[in-house]
């Protein structure tokens, strides 16, 4: 039991790092690129989702080398014989899906829950920074729209009103 709870503060500590530095990557680099703003958040939904992959990926890794190549702890249900089983297994508790066909039993119960735990947490921050990149990127999106209305608008002699649906962004 012990090496399942240090395993599970070595794979927290991990993961959270690992997503902190791809957030905080992605945040630094993002105003750097010579792309529109629809690019930028599609960037930030990506690298995410990369963030969170890696982070699936040790949870399998651990999880192959902990039960099926030390034998501590164990699965249920459906045999788990492979590391592609245990990869499924962590998006499965990662997501807090639980389909059920692979159950833990012994000591992966614990890792498992705390992957659960732990997935909940970064999914939900990974969510927040994606509404801030939005927040920030959004009205860029809608400024950009809006003056190539204005220019078409002016061109053809029309007032289109787009101020009244689409304010300009603070400080612009």
């Amino acid at each position: 039991m012990l090496l399942a709870m240090t395993a599970s503060v070595v794979l927290v500590t991990t993961t959270i790092l690992i997503l902190y530095e791809t957030l905080r990557l992605t945040s630094e680099h993002l105003s750097e690129l010579p792309v529109p703003p629809r690019a930028r958040i599609l960037a930030v939904v990506l690298m995410t989702f990369v963030g969170h992959t890696v982070a699936v990926w040790i949870y399998a890794g651990a999880y192959w080398l902990l039960v099926l190549r030390l034998g501590v702890g164990a699965f249920a249900g459906t045999p788990v014989t492979s590391f592609e089983d245990c990869l499924y297994f962590s998006v499965v508790a990662y997501t807090s899906l639980g389909f059920g066909d692979h159950f833990p039993t012994s000591h992966t119960r614990l890792l498992a829950g705390v992957e659960a735990l732990n997935g909940l947490l970064l999914i939900g921050w990974s969510a927040s920074f994606t509404y801030l990149a939005m927040e920030r990127y959004w009205p860029l999106h809608g400024k950009a729209h809006a003056h190539r209305t204005a220019r078409t608008s002016h061109d053809n002699g029309a007032d289109p009103g787009r101020e009244r649906f689409f304010p300009p962004a603070p400080g612009v």
